[in-house]
């Protein structure tokens, strides 16, 4: 029951992430009307950077793929924690609107059980 239970979730958490990633090259999906200016300050700053949003775009949907798989899901926990980690960040300190933190705490949680269900598949980082 477990494993079905976390195979749904990592189902429905990578297609959050593929979603996400899409979205930021494909522009489907409306921004907010009213976003705080900090926040539209740093979006900014982020889009200045050519680079960064397509990076970040790569590894949610790549991300997103592993923890589909079984197989790969522990990689894919590795790609997506440190975009995991940012969303956290924005959403504790520059948004004011504490609407998407409950979103974002679930998210998180659920990747720190893919993370902990394949500890053993980290032991060899660790030597």
């Amino acid at each position: 029951m477990k494993k079905i239970i976390l195979f749904i979730l990592s189902l429905l958490f990578g297609l959050m992430f593929i979603n996400a990633g899409l979205d930021k090259f494909l522009h489907y999906m409306p921004m907010p009307e009213e976003m705080p200016e900090d926040l539209l300050k740093d979006m900014q700053a982020m889009m200045e950077i050519s680079w960064l949003l397509p990076l970040v775009a790569i590894a949610e949907i790549v991300g997103g793929i592993l923890i589909i798989i079984p197989r790969t899901r522990a990689l894919g926990a590795l790609i997506i924690f440190p975009v995991m980690v940012g969303i956290l960040l924005v959403n504790t300190t520059v948004v004011v609107d504490s609407s998407g933190l409950v979103t974002t705490l679930v998210l998180f949680a659920i990747l720190l059980w893919i993370l902990y269900e394949n500890r053993h598949k980290y032991k060899p980082l660790m030597d």
